[in-house]
């Protein structure tokens, strides 16, 4: 089974790109993808389950809901993620480092909230070592997923050694390979901390040159390492199949 671990309904990006359902069921036929995890930003926490829930409903066979954790005026963002996950059958909470603070006075509460009720985590943490390493150290029993191997399409490798370094340290630390570029990185991550905490996504879908290509070209550059087998399939699929108890 594959498994796009981190696709969006919205985007971070300048336009904050909405992408509805059915854009993302086919680029994800297109390439050949089983299941994909969904989830909004840039949006309220409320509009953002709104989003995955609904997605979630029109394909409750492929899509997968994540919650976004995003302290807000607007509600209280802890009630709303438990209803979500206890009530809808969300499996996992997003947050963007992006729209706000990593600092234990903001951010901490939803860490150990996602402990408390058994789903992980998936963090943009935008290059913040330091603060993720407070947190996976002050929440042993929360699943952490530090999104694009620490940072978004980083181009220096020593950001990337860093973070591999802190989920050899962190058993409760996996690695996102979304968005990364320096794609033998995904080798050596997997070599230094094993597939199961290795977790394929495409950052999708995106229309450069369009969504089915970048999906198919996202899987080729896991495919271009020639990974054991085993290893290669637990990094499509089976890691995060696991994790979230697929």
């Amino acid at each position: 089974m594959i498994v796009d671990a981190h696709a969006h309904l919205k985007h971070g990006d300048t336009g904050h790109t909405e992408c509805s359902p059915q854009q993302i069921i086919a680029a994800m036929d297109a390439a050949g993808i089983d299941r994909g995890v969904v989830f909004a930003i840039c949006t309220t926490p409320e509009r953002a389950i709104e989003m995955a829930r609904a997605a979630a409903e029109l394909f409750p066979a492929r899509l997968i809901p994540y919650a976004y954790g995003l302290p807000s005026y607007s509600g209280n963002v802890l009630r709303l993620i438990e209803r979500a996950v206890r009530e809808f059958g969300f499996k996992g909470i997003k947050i963007h480092a992006g729209e706000c603070t990593l600092g234990e006075y903001v951010s901490d509460p939803i860490f150990a909230l996602a402990g408390d009720l058994g789903v992980p985590c998936l963090v943009d943490c935008c290059g913040q070592l330091p603060a993720m390493e407070r947190v996976a150290e002050k929440f042993p029993q929360t699943r952490i997923i530090v999104a694009h191997l620490g940072q978004y399409l980083a181009t220096d490798v020593r950001v990337i050694d860093n973070f591999i370094a802190m989920a050899e340290r962190r058993p409760n630390v996996f690695l996102d390979v979304s968005g990364v570029v320096q794609t033998w990185k995904i080798r050596e991550a997997v070599q230094r901390i094993g597939a199961s905490r290795v977790i394929w996504g495409t950052d999708g879908p995106h229309p450069c040159p369009d969504t089915a290509t970048f999906a198919r070209d996202e899987l080729a550059k896991v495919r271009a390492l020639r990974l054991p087998p085993r290893d290669e399939e637990a990094v499509l699929g089976g890691s995060i199949a696991r994790l979230l108890g697929l």
